[in-house]
């Protein structure tokens, strides 16, 4: 069990405000935001009021959800305002690139936001297009990169993004998020045939359990607490298993909610701490205990799934001390998860990077799967696997085809799906997977990449080996940085030209876009007029600039006049996203 001091003590039911607990400090960090955005409060409220947030993976639209009545509103979408709201820098602070090297990524972001292209000096757009297009068209297909950011960004812009690699001649196109669920699209897509959640968050409320594996959802979904808060007057009951206990977890000062805003709520129930790593061992444990019992539904079982003789001869070979050890758990622990899972008609399983992120993370959700289905809690009301994302752009943009390995809308790179989308855009396309992020900066350092395109991330910042990163992007002749701010990786020595490219917001952009939630509902985020930053350009249009004017057929490839013409062939080209056109 849990070894660290516990957050929900007699103390903490009754001094308001958490005071002395381990917190956020909700209404002090709201006075900062009012503050932050001083000058800019009406288009603020604009954003907060009308747009689809731009942060978490929740989804909401203006300050209201699909889950619950009530206002949603969190500390991760305030805090991202000033992004929006924020003023351009000037020009003259690109004038010593090799000074700003040594200045923190927090005071670059707050130098403000780029007005105008740059390649360490301002230039217009036809040059900076120009440029761009000279680079491309000098390089060969296979040594060129491309790499998207998963927060902030629409899913026309991964759409149109992930076109001008492909026509390009290369499918070197990949996503930072990819990263982070790849163990989900290819585990749930082997065991269930799809790569998404299988329920709703409101399925939280009113499910009989709530099992949390590796997340910590109130501080990377805090509006999830609130969820669980009424989950939990509807009778739910909420399990962790993690190696370690979250203060935020086991207890939470909802500021929405007043009494929970004054003296917390208890939102754990049971807390389970495997070992890091440990959580097949315990699944394992726990499967091993409902054989055990006879607590199978073995009607689900026999009618539902295959696989469950394999499973049973596997458990068999493993005894409890080796499950004990590789969980960290004792037998009785695991023994105390079956039984309360025994009993429950109902269960939602939510989990996240403290599963994915283990080299054995496609094993790890293929566990979880296990789990649900051994109690048939699939395919019913209160029931389900949740995979929860982290920022906007994950769902779709991986739905959007900005990953290697996959072409819009899921399509797996072979030959086939190669021949369908040449068809869809009278374009010859290469079949051959490309280069996921590390294999890019590898190539890099070797000195096989001849150009990188960037759209938002930091790949310096983000990277295990900062050194090896930054020696990797200092070899690449060209690299494009297409962004809203300055960053630490747009300031390494070129080889040979850093080009800067600045970009509108989610909120700018003529004609709106849309995002994918966590939970699959496509979002359609309006213009918000108001907020204007010298000669930036839509996120969408700037890889079409390039892509017209790299290619002798660009103007047909990339016809588009505003996001409704790319979504219009998002419908045509993606069975999953057919009628977006229609938000």
């Amino acid at each position: 069990m849990g070894t660290l001091k516990s957050n929900d003590t007699r103390l903490s039911r009754v001094m308001p405000f958490g005071v002395g607990q381990v917190k956020p400090h909700h209404f002090r960090e709201m006075a900062a935001v009012v503050w932050e955005n001083k000058t800019e409060l009406r288009y603020a409220w604009d954003i907060l009021r009308r747009g689809v947030c731009d942060g978490c993976s929740l989804g909401p639209y203006g300050l209201r959800d699909d889950v619950m009545d009530g206002i949603h509103l969190c500390m991760s979408r305030l805090k991202l305002l000033q992004l929006n709201t924020m003023r351009e820098f000037k020009a003259a602070a690109l004038s010593d690139a090799n000074r700003l090297q040594y200045v923190g990524q927090e005071r670059l972001r707050s130098l403000g936001r780029l007005p105008f292209p740059f390649v360490r000096r301002k230039v217009s757009w036809e040059e900076a297009v120009g440029l761009a297009a000279q680079a491309i068209r000098r390089s060969a297909p296979q040594r060129m990169g491309f790499f998207a950011t998963s927060r902030g960004l629409t899913n026309e812009v991964y759409y149109v993004f992930q076109k001008l690699a492909r026509t390009l001649g290369t499918n070197n196109v990949d996503l930072c998020s990819r990263l982070c669920h790849a163990a989900s699209v290819y585990g749930l897509k082997a065991t269930l045939g799809a790569a998404a959640p299988t329920c709703s968050l409101s399925d939280f409320i009113g499910a009989d359990l709530l099992v949390i594996f590796g997340s910590d959802l109130a501080n990377n979904q805090p509006v999830t607490t609130k969820y669980m808060y009424y989950a939990k007057k509807k009778g739910t009951r909420i399990m962790v298993v993690n190696p370690m206990r979250e203060y935020g977890l086991e207890r939470y000062w909802i500021p929405s909610v007043l009494p929970s805003a004054l003296f917390g709520t208890k939102l754990m129930d049971d807390f389970f701490q495997v070992r890091v790593g440990g959580d097949i061992a315990f699944i394992n444990g726990v499967l091993k205990a409902l054989i055990a019992m006879n607590r199978l539904d073995k009607e689900f079982v026999a009618g539902h799934t295959r696989g469950y003789e394999e499973l049973d001869a596997t458990l068999e070979q493993q005894p409890w001390e080796m499950l004990e050890e590789r969980s960290g758990l004792p037998r009785l622990e695991m023994e105390r998860f079956a039984q309360i899972y025994s009993v429950a008609r109902t269960a939602v399983f939510v989990y996240s990077m403290g599963l994915t992120q283990h080299e054995f993370g496609v094993d790890n959700v293929k566990a979880i799967v296990n789990l649900a289905l051994a109690r048939g809690m699939l395919g019913r009301e209160k029931c389900g696997i949740m995979p929860i994302r982290g920022h906007s752009g994950v769902q779709g943009g991986g739905e959007c085809g900005s990953e290697p390995d996959r072409f819009p809308g899921g399509f797996q790179v072979n030959e086939e799906n190669a021949r369908r989308f040449s068809n869809l855009w009278r374009h010859p396309l290469t079949s051959t997977p490309g280069l996921r992020v590390p294999e890019m900066i590898e190539a890099a350092h070797k000195g096989e990449m001849e150009l990188l395109y960037s759209i938002g991330g930091n790949l310096l910042e983000t990277m295990p080996d900062r050194k090896f990163v930054a020696s990797a992007l200092a070899q690449v002749p060209v690299r494009i940085h297409q962004d809203i701010v300055l960053n630490s990786s747009m300031l390494i020595d070129p080889a040979g030209l850093v080009i800067l490219l600045p970009a509108q917001t989610r909120y700018e952009q003529r004609s709106g876009g849309t995002t994918t939630s966590t939970e699959r509902r496509i979002r359609f985020t309006p213009e918000i007029p108001g907020h204007r930053i010298g000669e930036t350009r839509p996120e969408w249009e700037i890889p079409c600039l390039i892509g017209r004017k790299a290619m002798p057929n660009g103007d047909r490839l990339f016809p588009y006049d505003d996001t409704q013409g790319v979504r219009e062939e998002m419908s045509r080209v993606m069975p999953m996203y057919q009628g977006v056109e229609k938000l």
